[in-house]
C-alpha cells in the first residue's frame, strides 16, 4: 500500500473511534501492533497485540476522553495526524505517529503529546509490578504500632 491509501485507512479508522465504533477503528490494525503510550502514569507503556489495544481504549472511554484530528499528513508507510485531545475538560495538541506494513495494516502507534494532562487523569492509579492497576484498598489495614 502507498501512502495515499494508509492515510484514508488512517482517516476511516479516526472517524470510526470517534463514533465509539472500535470494530471498525480496528479494521486495519494488525494482530501484532504495538501501540506506546508516553508519560509517567498508570497507562504509561507499550501495548501489544489488539486485545491489549481494545483494553487502553477502555481506559481512555472510562474518562472524558474525545479526539478531534484536524490534519493527516502520509509519507511512505508513516502517517501523522494532527489531532486535539480532550480529557477531563482539558486539551492538548497532539502529534499520533502511525507505521502501516506494505499490506497496509497498521504496526505501530505513538502520540507524541505533552503528557501531563493524562499524567494528572490517570494518576491515582499505581503500577505494581509491572502490571497496571488501581490502588489496593488499604482502609481496613491497620497500622503496627510497636
Amino acid at each position: 500500500m502507498g501512502a495515499r491509501e494508509n492515510k484514508q485507512a488512517a482517516e476511516a479508522a479516526y472517524a470510526a473511534f470517534g463514533k465509539g465504533d472500535a470494530e471498525g477503528a480496528m479494521r486495519n490494525i494488525d494482530d501484532s501492533v504495538e501501540w506506546t503510550v508516553r508519560g509517567d502514569n498508570a497507562l504509561t507503556g507499550t501495548y501489544n497485540g489488539k486485545q491489549e489495544v481494545g483494553a487502553l481504549w477502555g481506559e481512555f472511554g472510562s474518562k472524558d476522553f474525545r479526539s478531534d484530528p484536524h490534519d493527516f499528513i502520509a509519507d511512505g508507510d508513516k502517517v501523522v495526524v494532527l489531532t486535539t485531545i480532550h480529557l477531563e475538560g482539558e486539551t492538548v495538541e497532539s502529534a499520533d505517529i502511525l507505521t502501516y506494513n506494505a499490506g497496509g495494516r497498521l504496526v505501530a502507534f505513538e502520540t507524541l503529546a505533552d503528557p501531563q494532562v493524562a499524567d494528572r487523569v490517570f494518576a491515582k492509579y499505581r503500577k505494581r509490578g509491572g502490571r497496571r492497576a488501581a490502588p489496593r484498598d488499604v482502609s481496613g489495614i491497620r497500622p503496627r504500632v510497636s
